[in-house]
């Protein structure tokens, strides 16, 4: 999540805002294009012509990179222009807009991109869509409403789905029908062509030529159980506070072949609901962290280093400037409102797609994540020393007991991290979050364990299995709810085994500091079976937030529900006991390779 300051009065420049209008206006499209500009605005972007975000042109980048590997073996969908295409000529040909002074709708290179990319890209040999979710994250005024209902009015007449039952989704019934419902009426109603074939009536809209519909559905519905949803719109995601409606929705989806799931929303305050889920997700799989080949995210913002008084920087947040908003208008109204902090955090969470929180900073960033790629043989390490961590965190949630090896020889300074995670079914079976379990599993870096808790004998049996290759010399823990657990474990290896690691601001500051100056220097090594970085480790190092009292003293948190550090929390309790015995390793100066000392050379017996 992007973190920002709030401290600027300079004024400025009217030059730049001259300036900037001209590099704004030269890409802006005055009537209809008559082929697909996907392709062409990903090209402009990544060339710096067209202003973008960090994560749009990480978007762009992967467009182009998709077309490079699309219908192969390892990637099975094309790009199909044509089909790009129809829902943009539908809203330009048929679709007429309620608000401001325009003849028509004209679909900027932008909107050519999110709605090329959900429509265009499909399955070689099936030709369904590829794409069943979308995230358009842009910031308000930005013609958000005019796309999605004219994609609502596509999807009941247009997409080749008999049937197609299309929702407008929100928080309450009266939002639902006064935003993207109320737009699409109005767009029929203005518009002769769809007159003649859609029925406006209060609570829905028929095309009765498909037998289609298009209503408008809320979390205090008493009619969600019925739905089966083609297409559905969420609107401004920001305001939920869980996830009641969309698992409806989605749930709801499994007799159509290419449901679509969509959420358009600016940013908000809500940080632990779903829009945080997806935000955090969509720049997992922007950076690389995650795979996900089956969502769209177009996110504009500010960028982290951007200046919130640098006008040219807007853009990133507002596609659509100079078009359903005026430059001008926005520098005045920033001006009125910069110094009232409640106005001006709403400008900057509203106009400029940011979430204001200040109290928190990343720990590393995913490029420092990226530095700790050595492989390392994992057999070698059979019979040596290491130190066990695990954090049980709850039980209806992850999981994780690892391992820390010290290396010694040509890896002196070094740590090896073999980590594992166990999750309940019920947990993935909801998934909220949309994450890779079944790949986690896959790799052996997961277990899904049956019922809706992690029992602690996973963890028990984890340990006993490494405690068979492996000399476990103490297994550090979180005294909160491991009291089970511990019985267990001092049965088989005796009081001494166990070191109870209180999670506080004092006790955590040294270990976490080492822990980041060995993945800045890149000496983290956490292979999984087939020789790359284990995938679940990065991502819960990713997740990883810092706050500091006033003593400078540093604590891991994560950001919102879905930002899990339980595999992190796990490391850095083993840390605490792993920093002492790096202390007393000694290097061998004669073999080559890595030598370790034992746990008699280590208990000095």
């Amino acid at each position: 999540m992007t973190t920002i300051s709030t401290t600027c009065d300079n004024k400025i420049d009217k030059a730049l805002i001259t300036q900037l209008n001209k590099k704004v206006n030269k890409y802006i499209l005055k009537r209809p294009s008559d082929k697909l500009l996907t392709t062409q605005y990903a090209q402009e972007v990544i060339a710096g012509k067209i202003i973008a975000s960090k994560k749009v042109k990480q978007a762009c980048r992967r467009h182009l990179r998709d077309l490079k590997r699309q219908g192969t073996k390892d990637f099975p969908y094309i790009f199909d222009e044509k089909k790009g295409h129809r829902p943009v000529i539908f809203i330009e040909r048929y679709c007429k807009p309620s608000k401001g002074n325009f003849k028509q709708l004209v679909m900027q290179k932008w909107q050519h991109f999110v709605i090329g990319s959900l429509y265009g890209w499909v399955h070689k040999d099936t030709g369904l869509r590829r794409f069943d979710e979308g995230l358009i994250f842009v910031g308000r005024k930005n013609g958000k409403s005019a796309i999605v209902s004219g994609l609502a009015l596509f999807g009941a007449s247009k997409d080749g789905e008999k049937g197609a039952d299309v929702y407008i989704l929100a928080n309450s019934m009266k939002q639902a029908r006064k935003t993207i419902y109320e737009e699409c009426q109005k767009m029929v109603r203005k518009s002769p062509s769809l007159q003649k074939r859609f029925r406006v009536l209060r609570d829905a809209i028929f095309y009765d030529k498909a037998e289609a519909t298009i209503e408008p559905q809320a979390s205090d519905s008493e009619k969600l159980d019925g739905l089966n949803c083609h297409l559905g719109l969420f609107d401004e995601i920001h305001e939920y506070k869980h996830y009641k409606l969309i698992n409806v929705v989605k749930n709801s989806t499994d007799a159509r072949e290419q449901p679509l799931m969509l959420y358009i929303t600016t940013a908000g305050y809500v940080l632990d609901g779903p829009l945080m889920d997806y935000y955090e997700r969509g720049a997992d799989v922007l950076d690389g962290v995650i795979d996900d080949e089956r969502t769209f995210y177009y996110m504009a913002e500010l960028d982290q280093e951007d200046d919130l008084e640098d006008i040219s920087a807007w853009p990133k947040a507002n596609p659509n400037i100079n078009v359903s908003i005026k430059l001008e208008k926005m520098v005045d109204s920033w001006g009125k409102r910069k110094n009232i902090p409640a106005e001006r955090n709403d400008f900057i969470t509203k106009r400029l797609n940011l979430f204001v929180q200040a109290d928190e900073q990343s720990f590393v960033t995913f490029e420092v994540i990226k530095r700790n790629k050595k492989f390392f043989d994992l057999s070698t390490l059979e019979g040596h020393t290491c130190i066990g961590g695990f954090d049980l965190s709850d039980s209806e949630d992850f999981t994780s007991p690892c391992l820390e090896f010290p290396l010694d020889g040509e890896y002196a300074g070094y740590v090896f991290l073999l980590s594992h995670s166990f999750i309940p079914r019920k947990k993935v079976e909801l998934d909220n979050e949309n994450l890779p379990y079944d790949e986690w599993e896959k790799l052996g870096l997961l277990t899904i364990c049956p019922g809706e808790y992690v029992e602690y004998t996973y963890v028990y049996e984890w340990f006993m299995e490494q405690a068979k290759k492996y000399v476990i010399q103490k297994i550090a823990y979180d005294p909160k709810n491991a009291y089970r657990l511990n019985r267990e474990l001092i049965a088989y290896g005796g009081e001494e085994w166990l070191v109870p690691v209180r999670q506080g601001f004092v006790t955590l500051n040294a270990p976490l500091k080492d822990i980041k100056e060995l993945l800045l220097g890149g000496k983290v090594i956490f292979n999984h079976v087939n020789g790359k970085p284990d995938p679940l480790m990065r991502w819960y190092i990713n997740n990883v937030k810092l706050v500091k009292d006033r003593n400078d003293n540093w604590m891991p948190t994560k950001q919102g529900t879905y930002r899990k550090i339980d595999g992190f929390a796990a490391w850095l309790t083993a840390h605490t006991e792993t920093m002492k015995l790096m202390a007393d390793i000694q290097t061998v100066p004669d073999g080559p390779g890595v030598s370790f000392l034992s746990k008699k050379d280590l208990l000095g017996r």
